[in-house]
């Protein structure tokens, strides 16, 4: 791929996962849980990955997290996207070559996990208050249920766009 191209083909996922992350905005939370969310944007993230590899998607992923700070105008929204989305692309791009195609869900669940984890971290780091913690329990549950649903729309996702490939 030119690399005219894969700067193209970027700059269409980041758009793409802005977007997907402004109507996911729109969606009530699956769970009444403090932070818990769907992911949709990390199916971005994670077939750009697959795609692309791994300094594009997080290329990607922070060009999201900033145009999305902007738009929500929120300095502690950047910092728990950040720090979630930081931790997030680091499971997954250690575990990206370890597991097959087929298996890119479980990829997605443990990038979710790090996803709450590093946002539960930034949480008690900016209040100062462990009892946060408390939340862990959920936010696992939530993560496997979200990061196993993420990861089968991004294993199709890369199947059909297997053309792109680095």
């Amino acid at each position: 791929m030119s690399k005219t191209r894969k700067l193209v083909f970027m700059a269409l996922l980041t758009a793409i996962e802005l977007t997907v992350w402004v109507i996911e905005g729109q969606i009530p939370a699956p769970i009444p849980v403090p932070g818990v969310k769907l992911g949709l944007a990390s199916v971005v993230t994670l077939t750009a990955m697959a795609l692309l590899g791994r300094k594009e998607a997080g290329c990607i992923l922070l060009a999201r997290v900033l145009l999305s700070a902007l738009f929500a105008g929120s300095v502690s929204a950047l910092l728990y996207s950040l720090t979630g989305g930081v931790v997030s692309w680091c499971v997954m791009a250690a575990l990206l070559g370890l597991f097959p195609e087929k298996l890119l869900w479980v990829v997605s669940v443990f990038g979710a996990i790090g996803h709450n984890a590093g946002q539960l971290a930034a949480a008690v780091a900016v209040t100062g208050t462990p009892g946060l913690l408390w939340y862990g329990p959920a936010l696992l549950a939530a993560a496997i249920l979200t990061g196993a649903f993420t990861g089968l729309g991004s294993m199709y996702l890369v199947r059909a766009l297997g053309r792109y490939r680095k």
